[in-house]
């Protein structure tokens, strides 16, 4: 289905390191506990549902996750801009990472809509 060394395994894997970091940053330098842990909940869990379809046991499966995973993307991207918008993370750090943000959900969308379109036919 998907091979774990394709882009969206790669850049999901890259972008958890770096909600891992901002979390970190957050945390220690911020004192913001609460946002950020759901930044790190949602962030991180875009790459780990891509590896757990790299292993779905079906096309549907497969679907599934990664409607799963376009999720928690989209709600990654909601908490980075709750975060810059309280004034806990810069507007330079925020453009970088809603960046990355961005391109993961657009190839989120590429994918689920090219299976979606593979299963209806």
């Amino acid at each position: 289905m998907i091979a774990k060394n394709n882009a969206i395994h790669t850049k999901s894997y890259a972008f958890a390191i770096r909600i891992v970091n901002a979390y970190k940053f957050l945390v220690e330098s911020e004192k913001e506990f609460v946002l950020s842990k759901q930044l790190l909940r949602s962030g991180t869990a875009i790459g780990a549902l891509v590896a757990e379809a790299h292993h779905a046991q079906s096309s549907a499966d497969f679907l599934n996750k990664m409607n799963v995973a376009l999720k928690e993307a989209n709600e990654t991207f909601y908490w980075l801009s709750l975060l810059k918008d309280t004034h806990y993370m810069e507007e330079i750090v925020y453009q970088s990472i809603a960046s990355d943000c961005n391109e993961l959900i657009a190839l989120l969308v590429s994918i689920v809509k090219s299976m979606r379109d593979s299963l209806n036919r």
